[in-house]
């Protein structure tokens, strides 16, 4: 990614031209809990080299966050779920999906005695959403799972109380496999679910499936691993079982063609190695700003997270946007004004 790379003497350059250095500036934005930790991390580390900008990110959930951008609170958004048209319209189409980073959900679980990598079939992660798969022995999990020992222990399922991008593309993906899970459940960022206990943010969920022996929730890849949570193998649509690690969910985003729009959605890639829960995440700003001293800071704080913060990405459990990605959204990402 050399070529798009910005030095901090470049950007404090910019900033500098519209008299940012002798009055500093805060940008706020909010939103998805997905790629929080990253947004937090690129952040602290734009103060370094632009001190005289600060950028405040909070995880309210994508539902939230859109919510708050399109109501003028915030000076930039974040959601798992690009908009769609209709919530589009409501900002006069002053609005640009800048794809920013990309992970995978898994299913995390906390089952005594169960090492990592239980085998789970598309049948079996359906029949457990929709509470017909009642303990962990259930022959539809001990079927694929003959070496291990699983217990007789109930199944506590784990899921987002608030309006969330994890849940809409969790759900898009079960949807698209279980007949019976779309007609009873559907997708959304926010559904009824039929069975289970709900946490808010990817951080809730994280704790209540570290405290609930039988538990298992969907949370993303970095929140589990940071949190040493035990990750289940899935069934992708070739009928290969799958680990959720970085390079499994690159190549299930190697084979998406970005549209023009940069609204992009994997609901059950093909590859016979793809992981098969991956998404991209969206960076929600202006088109035009009133505030020009706010708009060249997140031009610049965006720019940064496409180009150096890229880096950061897979310390933190997140997926590097292919090259040819980035160079079509920094391109985007200049119209800003």
């Amino acid at each position: 990614m050399n070529c798009y790379f910005i030095t901090g003497a470049l950007v404090s350059s910019l900033l500098f031209s519209i008299g940012l250095q002798a009055s500093p500036v805060t940008i706020n934005g909010s939103g998805a809990t997905f790629p929080a930790p990253l947004y937090m991390r690129w952040a602290s580390d734009f103060k370094k080299s632009n001190p005289d900008v600060t950028v405040n990110y909070q995880g309210v959930g994508s539902g939230a966050g859109v919510k708050q951008f399109t109501d003028g609170i915030t000076d930039f958004g974040a959601s798992d779920v690009a908009m769609s048209d209709a919530e589009i319209a409501k900002v006069s189409d002053n609005v640009l999906l800048l794809p920013a980073t990309a992970g995978t959900i898994v299913l995390a679980y906390n089952i005594p005695g169960v090492p990592a990598g239980l085998k789970l079939s598309r049948q079996a992660v359906a029949g457990i959403l929709l509470g017909t798969v009642k303990v962990w022995n259930d022959p539809l999990i001990a079927k694929e799972n003959p070496d291990s020992k699983l217990p007789s222990t109930p199944v506590t399922v784990v899921t987002r109380a608030d309006g969330s991008g994890t849940t809409a593309v969790f759900t898009a993906h079960i949807a698209a496999v279980s007949p019976d899970f779309a007609t009873k459940v559907g997708s959304g960022k926010q559904v009824t679910w039929p069975v289970g206990v709900s946490g808010k943010g990817n951080d809730g969920v994280t704790a209540l499936i570290k405290q609930t022996p039988g538990a298992i929730g969907y949370v993303e890849f970095g929140y589990a691993a940071n949190n040493k949570l035990t990750m289940a193998s899935l069934q992708n649509k070739s009928g290969n079982f799958v680990a959720p690690t970085i390079e499994s969910g690159a190549a299930t985003l190697a084979s998406v063609a970005l549209p023009a729009n940069f609204r992009a959605f994997i609901t059950d890639p093909e590859g016979a190695n793809d992981y098969p829960i991956a998404t991209l995440t969206w960076l929600l700003v202006k088109k035009s700003n009133t505030d020009a001293a706010k708009a060249a800071a997140i031009k610049a704080f965006v720019n940064y997270g496409l180009t150096t913060g890229q880096q950061a990405a897979p310390e933190l459990g997140y997926i590097s946007l292919p090259d040819s990605v980035v160079e079509k959204v920094t391109a985007a990402l200049q119209t800003v004004k």
